[in-house]
């Protein structure tokens, strides 16, 4: 009975390094400067943190090694019950482990901020000042990705490069639902929401094809929504440019339209050109002709409100409601193809109705607590003047009011 126990043992094991062997190390060995500091702090906060773990694990078996039963040498003092020393050291440790900790998470908190422009490219090389970085604005649709090149005029899905030692600017949305974008190699994720704009700075040093995917659970094709990063010369990127120009076609709004249904395990496609304006427009969720944007929204907001004539814009609001029922309109349907419930009342609070959740899938009041779209200010001829009931859909910028 032991030789098998020992034989299955041995077989676990083996399986487990077989297992191991396909594994990708590339969260800890990256190609990317900001993903290898990240990777940095990992091995520093978990050196730190092995200086208390190690040696409690030591202590607690020599400890029951030393005081063992048949060890009629060790000294019994069951009146024992205080060591100023042992005290110190018991304290002083994970004291001084915890204010390392603290300052190190402090430096890399604002060092490692997304939203900071680079200052290097690698551990050796500050960026040089003619250096013009690479701006690529990232929307996550279900279940794929899109993404822009404004320098360039071309757009692609399920793919993406950039030539190497070279900053990107992400400016990262997305068309329904939360996402989260993230490419090991490169840097740490980040959220993709819709109606609101997040950003990544980055850079690639090294040649190669890279993996990216979404790190947020976001409906059936989840786990299909991934994409291709490659790391080219300078050259090498051009050739690219040059290809997707000439084999892809033209995105106008309707063709994001149809393009923005979801689907699972979308091929690669490329885009010669896009529509001016089509990044702002899935932005600010006005995509759709007839529909108002945000930025215009809150700008009503912001100046007080637009009176009884703005229920009108009740219709240009709606969003995302390609699940509407005559049951529920404007509520969606779940997975389990039943409408949503709306207007039942709440377990426990007797007669009062639950509240119908927005199609967006988040508080709408707490917007202004994000990052913006845009990050544009208002026209200053707005300042304290009444917010129009409507404006003009054809016009993204609000208009100034006359005096």
């Amino acid at each position: 009975m032991p030789i098998q126990f020992k034989f299955i043992g041995r077989l676990f094991a083996l399986l487990a390094i077989a297992a191991l062997s396909g594994c990708s190390m590339v969260v800890m060995s990256p190609s990317g400067d900001i993903a290898r500091q990240q990777a940095d702090l990992i091995v520093v906060a978990t050196v730190l943190m092995l200086l208390i773990i190690v040696p409690v694990i030591f202590l607690t078996l020599f400890f029951a090694w030393r005081y063992r039963r048949s060890n009629a040498a060790a000294i019994y003092d069951p009146e024992w019950h205080h060591s100023t020393r042992l005290e110190v050291i018991i304290w002083s440790a994970p004291l001084a482990i915890i204010i390392a900790l603290g300052a190190v998470t402090w430096i890399s908190t604002h060092k490692l901020d997304p939203y900071r422009p680079l200052d290097r490219i690698d551990a050796e090389r500050p960026i040089p000042a003619e250096t013009k970085p690479l701006t690529v604005q990232v929307v996550a649709l279900d279940w794929k990705w899109l993404f822009f090149y404004p320098d360039y005029g071309v757009a692609t899905v399920n793919e993406m490069a950039a030539p190497v030692d070279v900053p990107i600017n992400f400016q990262i949305t997305s068309s329904s639902v939360m996402n989260s974008f993230y490419v090991p190699a490169l840097a740490g994720m980040i959220y993709a929401m819709p109606g609101m704009q997040t950003r990544l700075h980055a850079v690639i040093n090294k040649e190669g094809e890279y993996e990216g995917l979404s790190a947020n659970y976001s409906g059936d094709g989840f786990s299909h929504m991934r994409f291709m990063f490659h790391g080219f010369t300078q050259a090498g990127f051009d050739e690219w440019v040059a290809r997707v120009r000439s084999q892809g076609t033209a995105l106008n709004r309707d063709a994001y339209l149809k393009l923005e249904k979801p689907s699972v395990r979308e091929p690669v496609r490329y885009f010669s050109s896009f529509e001016d304006g089509l990044f702002d427009a899935v932005l600010n969720l006005c995509v759709t002709p007839g529909k108002m944007c945000m930025n215009e929204m809150m700008h009503v907001d912001m100046m007080g409100g637009g009176g009884a004539e703005s229920g009108e814009n009740h219709g240009r609001l709606e969003y995302d409601n390609r699940h509407t029922t005559e049951e529920a309109p404007g509520a969606t349907v779940p997975a389990s193809g039943e409408p949503a419930r709306t207007g039942e009342p709440r377990e426990g609070v007797e007669g009062q109705p639950e509240p119908e959740p927005h199609p967006m899938g988040h508080d709408m009041n707490n917007m202004q607590d994000m990052h913006m779209p845009g990050d544009n200010p208002m026209p200053e001829g707005n300042q304290g003047g009444p917010a129009p009931a409507q404006i003009n859909p054809g016009n993204p910028t609000p208009p100034a009011n006359q005096p």
